[in-house]
């Protein structure tokens, strides 16, 4: 595989550009580890270790806190979005928004923040678009946890470049009704499930989600029906329906506590989980925590950049989990995430990574 060189003192519209162009779709990132840990190995101040494609760099100057910034190398399948490319104040390019962008910024942090008033731990990980089971956050937890202890993370995820804090939790549930199978012509001697399933789906229409206040933001879950399905043959009545319904909780709410609140929304139906991951609390109480919102959002104030609930999951949840309070901060719009016309802002780029080495410095 040939090496590919990162200049770590160049613009971070270049540097995102030259990740950009390291074509790093999910299972295919050793060629940006391989150059990201190349460009960092000779950073007096970094420690660094490696585990499989992704990579944890570290300081060690005894600093009384930790913070981890961190962010996916990975990206979706190309869709005719390479090369990369500057063209009206933004830099387009598959993984220009999600994440390159914001593993530029850390990139740049790590290489140039050579005393920061915080500890730092930088990770740039693998697989993050992918199942969970392959995630790089994850399999580094699971071999070496307190390599991501932290007083508090920030995830480089696109949000606009404000403050998005913590994160929802989601959960998806079958809700399934039972009848009796009969020939369609005789009806009657038979139960129809998918009828069943109105009862579902009216409890679905008539629910009204919460709106807790969690550090002063207010989050907003949702239950939707995101799937049904049932049926035998066209002349035969359906014995069985499942509504395949998505819980988007709050993070105030456990996964325990989540199933719990379904089981009873839908009761007297069958209701199965099939997946579900942890939401993340801001934690903006942390003394780490309120420094990075003040040194990003304009102020005590936070007129200038509110601060705003993460409704989405990411993997601040595993931070979380870690009992590290995180929150998503990085350059682009999440909307065109994973679209053919990704592209990240280039002011967003420069006055991201003059917030965080602002805060870190």
């Amino acid at each position: 595989m040939a090496s590919v060189a990162l200049d770590l003192d160049s613009d971070v519209v270049d540097l995102t550009a030259a990740l950009v162009d390291i074509e790093s779709v999910s299972g295919n990132e050793e060629a940006i580890c391989g150059a990201i840990e190349a460009a960092l190995v000779d950073v007096p101040w970094l420690q660094l270790w490696r585990h499989s494609n992704s990579l944890v760099a570290r300081t060690a100057l005894g600093r009384p806190d930790r913070v981890v910034i961190a962010g996916h190398v990975d990206t979706v399948p190309v869709n005719a979005n390479l090369p990369s490319r500057v063209d009206d104040g933004y830099l387009h390019g598959l993984g220009s928004c999600d994440m390159k962008g914001g593993v530029a910024v850390g990139l740049k942090l790590a290489a140039s923040v050579a005393a920061p008033v915080r500890d730092v731990t930088y990770v740039f990980y693998e697989a993050e678009e992918v199942e969970a089971e392959r995630n790089g956050l994850g399999l580094i937890s699971a071999v070496r946890p307190e390599v991501l202890t932290a007083d508090f993370a920030v995830l480089m995820e696109p949000s606009n470049a404000v403050v998005e804090a913590g994160c929802q939790g989601t959960m998806r549930v079958d809700v399934s009704t039972y009848g009796v199978r009969a020939h369609s012509a005789r009806a009657w001697n038979g139960v129809n499930a998918i009828h069943g399933a109105t009862g579902i789906l009216g409890r679905l229409t008539a629910y009204e989600p919460r709106r807790p206040v969690i550090d002063g933001l207010r989050f907003h879950e949702g239950l939707n029906a995101v799937g049904i399905s049932g049926g035998v043959a066209g002349n035969v009545i359906p014995d069985t329906c499942t509504v395949t319904v998505n819980y988007r909780f709050a993070p105030d709410r456990t996964v325990h506590e989540a199933a719990a609140h379904l089981r009873e929304v839908f009761d007297g139906f069958d209701v199965a989980v099939r997946d579900a991951a942890p939401g993340a609390l801001p934690g903006l109480d942390r003394p780490a925590a309120a420094a990075f919102v003040e040194a990003v959002s304009g102020g005590a104030d936070h007129d200038a950049r509110p601060i705003k609930p993460k409704f989405g999951w990411t993997d601040v949840s595993l931070f979380s989990a870690l009992g590290v309070p995180a929150v998503n901060f990085g350059p682009g719009d999440p909307e065109l995430a994973h679209t053919q016309h990704e592209r990240v802002p280039v002011e967003q780029l420069h006055s991201c990574l003059a917030q965080l080495t602002a805060w870190l410095s």
